[in-house]
């Protein structure tokens, strides 16, 4: 659920939702991925065994399969919770594109909303239906609560970032999607939806920062079946973190205030634990290897401190 890593040349440590950042001299970042479970922007008071392994190991997965695409901030991954790289000036916007109508867009649409983020949605569409092409609608970063839809013509009319980073970004943005609705077809899957974050680094290159792909940040379908379960008002057999938010709602939690966080018994820690390993060997297509959680702190202090000294 936390590390307290002692490291040489450490300036300062960020701990967000799920992940730890350690910051060192000479520009690194060493980014620990937790078993720590959030939804509707709460941290769920129990941890989910692997969660942090999968979430690393895909993005890192993902980050390899795409380097040729956008460059990234990824330099090593020297245990199977964590990530090395070079320190980058985050953009203080979530590029989040969606090829279907899904989640947030679908519940905007719903609700009679037909402009999301600035983008136009056209009518006559059910949930989960196919975009014509994808649109991109970006989320500012809160450092706490919930992140907050925003327009390209905000971003760039408020400074948040300049016209030119923006087009690069949205480049980069459509140019990972492509690529990442190719490696889940192979799977059987479909993206529907995800989001990238990008930082500079100290000479001013712009890359890709953060996870990709991941069960957290992305939703998936699965392709067998979807024009069926479409044509027939199906809900969609998914591949995301979406089953942990309905469990949440169907004991009456979704983040608001007053509300109590649902108790999480050992079975139900199991079976989201055994999802997410489902989650893993369906997006990588490879078979997922737990690593050993006993004493997992002192192992990552090893491996990292190992990696650092070389």
């Amino acid at each position: 659920m936390k590390t307290n890593l002692q490291l040489e040349g450490l300036e300062s440590k960020y701990v967000g939702k799920v992940r730890e950042v350690y910051r060192l001299k000479n520009n690194l970042l060493v980014m620990v991925a937790t078993d720590r479970l959030s939804a509707f922007d709460v941290v769920l008071p129990k941890g989910i065994p692997f969660k942090g392994q999968i979430l690393n190991q895909i993005a890192t997965q993902m980050m390899e399969a795409t380097s040729d695409l956008v460059p990234n901030w990824l330099q090593a991954t020297p245990d199977p919770n964590v990530a090395i790289g070079e320190l980058c000036s985050p953009f203080k916007v979530e590029m989040v594109i969606r090829g279907y109508l899904s989640g947030h867009s679908a519940r905007t649409y719903k609700s009679g909303g037909r402009i999301l983020c600035g983008v136009p949605m056209k009518e006559g569409m059910k949930e989960n239906d196919r975009f014509d092409i994808p649109i991109i609608t970006p989320a500012t970063k809160a450092e706490e609560g919930h992140d907050e839809d925003i327009s390209k013509d905000e971003i760039i009319s408020q400074g948040i970032v300049n016209e030119t980073d923006y087009l690069q970004l949205e480049k980069y943005t459509r140019a990972l999607f492509q690529r990442g609705t190719e490696i889940a077809k192979k799977q059987g899957l479909i993206l529907v939806d995800t989001k990238y974050e990008f930082g500079k680094t100290h000479d001013g290159k712009i890359v890709l920062i953060d996870e990709i792909h991941t069960p957290d940040s992305s939703r998936y379908f699965y392709e067998e079946g979807y024009a069926e379960r479409q044509e027939a008002g199906l809900p969609q057999k998914q591949l995301s973190k979406e089953f942990v938010r309905q469990w949440l709602i169907s004991e009456g939690f979704q983040g608001l205030e007053g509300q109590q966080v649902p108790e999480m018994d050992s079975d139900r820690i199991d079976s989201i634990s055994d999802r997410y390993i489902e989650l893993f060997e369906k997006i990588t297509g490879k078979v997922f290897e737990k690593s050993d959680l006993n004493d997992i702190e002192n192992r990552i202090q090893n491996n990292v401190s190992e990696y650092l000294n070389q």
